[in-house]
């Protein structure tokens, strides 16, 4: 019911002025996002940032992994970034709390769902009302994504990264997918229908890696960094 409400919302009447008037003020309120969300993650330091499912559970296997990869990153002194909700955002947010490190969220104002977990610490958790802000904090802020499995918001954030280091709009940083058996089909259609059509060049296909293990992921991390120096990506 609330969606039919909104769907005939958007079809009603508007003069100009009042969608002028709307627009105007929409605009502050996206500005202070970028403003908040700026000021708050420049401060913390160098970050990685994980996604996944919001429905994976507590017991399994990838939620586990995701706890012990942010723990390992943590240990490192690497901050650890996640969409603030529960599933393997929590679990990312869990591993670095428990390890003493910094654990950030920047959770989305959805209506249906989600509430941020209590793994963030206090002074690093953000809320968002638009999602393009938020990515843009998850790109400026990341050092690193690692990327477990999950649905089309996990698809958006990898393949937005992906985009943007492949046309040269960020700097680029290393992208690991973990779990080779959720992965492995969909970048296997992209090498064999993507590169054979040329919609894609060889050289993209480095700008990924896909491991099965939280020490394998975390590895290829601190490998990278081992020769640059770290810095907000633009």
């Amino acid at each position: 019911m609330i969606k039919d409400d909104k769907i005939r919302n958007s079809f009603a009447n508007k003069n100009w002025q009042e969608i002028k008037v709307k627009d105007s003020w929409q605009i502050f309120k996206i500005m202070s996002e970028f403003v908040d969300g700026f000021e708050k993650l420049a401060k913390i330091g160098p970050c990685v940032s994980i996604f996944g499912s919001a429905r994976t559970p507590d017991e399994h296997k990838y939620y586990q992994m995701t706890v012990e990869i942010a723990r390992l990153l943590a240990e490192r002194g690497y901050g650890v970034i996640s969409g603030g909700g529960p599933g393997i955002m929590e679990a990312a947010n869990k591993g670095a709390y428990t390890a003493g490190g910094k654990s950030v969220g920047l959770n989305i104002e959805l209506p249906h769902e989600q509430f941020h977990n209590k793994y963030i610490d206090r002074d690093k958790l953000l809320e968002f009302n638009y999602f393009f802000v938020r990515k843009v904090m998850f790109m400026k802020y990341s050092q690193g994504y690692i990327v477990l499995p999950g649905g089309f918001g996990t698809m958006d954030e990898l393949f937005e990264a992906i985009t943007l280091i492949q046309t040269g709009k960020i700097a680029r940083f290393p992208i690991v997918l973990v779990g080779s058996e959720y992965w492995g089909g969909l970048f296997e259609w992209i090498k064999n229908t993507m590169l054979t059509n040329k919609y894609i060049s060889e050289e993209d296909l480095m700008l990924y890696r896909m491991v099965d293990s939280a020490e394998e992921a975390t590895e290829h991390i601190f490998r990278f960094y081992d020769k640059y120096l770290l810095k907000p990506n633009f």
